[in-house]
């Protein structure tokens, strides 16, 4: 059974609190899922190329672009992913996460666990940028500095180029952290990054 948590009301029907500054005052559990394998390369709700290596998910109300937090309720291990697409279409889960998300709270071994989830972020996408870290020719690579990068805190996520390249990014920076990113990746040895804009 999935249960919402309002904050700052007392509410009977499921609504949205908008707070500023993109945020909202809203958490729920339910159950998540992921998925990939056929899915990928396909074109997702938004319009978007499914990857199920980016830190993506589906939900079936939330904005796209909306940046949540996920928690597994069992291992306790959380991450940021943002909605790029529709879906669960099962009843009592609450969102369908990318593989790569799945990975890194462990939910990928079990298929489906309970998971609680809260709104971030919201902002244009326009006002986003991409930092491209590295590019390898071995996945493997990619994805242990995909695995580093989180550990210092980041959300990176492996874009796969028409060469066969795979890329390490950092998705949906707001402009105004930009240069904060930037510089933390510096300290991390990372100087000759590139930075696209959304």
């Amino acid at each position: 059974m999935t249960r919402t948590i309002f904050r700052r009301a007392a509410l009977s029907a499921p609504v949205l609190l908008f707070l500023g500054a993109g945020l909202f005052a809203f958490e729920t559990e339910g159950g998540a899922s992921w998925y990939g394998g056929k899915f990928q390369g396909r074109r997702t709700a938004s319009g978007e190329i499914f990857d199920t290596n980016k830190l993506t998910a589906a939900h079936k109300t939330l904005p796209f672009g909306t940046k949540v937090r996920v928690t597994d309720l069992e291992s306790a291990k959380s991450v940021i992913v943002r909605i790029n697409d529709r879906g669960p279409f099962v009843e009592d889960r609450i969102i369908d996460l990318s593989r790569a998300a799945a990975d890194i709270i462990g939910l990928t071994p079990r298929g489906v666990g309970r998971v609680r989830i809260e709104i971030v972020h919201r902002e244009p996408e326009a006002a986003f940028r991409t930092i491209q870290v590295a590019a390898f020719g071995n996945e493997e690579n990619a994805r242990k500095l995909r695995n580093r990068l989180f550990e210092a805190g980041l959300s990176p996520s492996i874009e796969t180029s028409p060469s066969g390249h795979f890329r390490v990014l950092l998705e949906h920076v707001p402009a105004a952290e930009l240069e904060a990113a930037t510089e933390k990746l510096s300290l991390l040895g990372f100087q000759g990054v590139m930075i696209r804009r959304e």
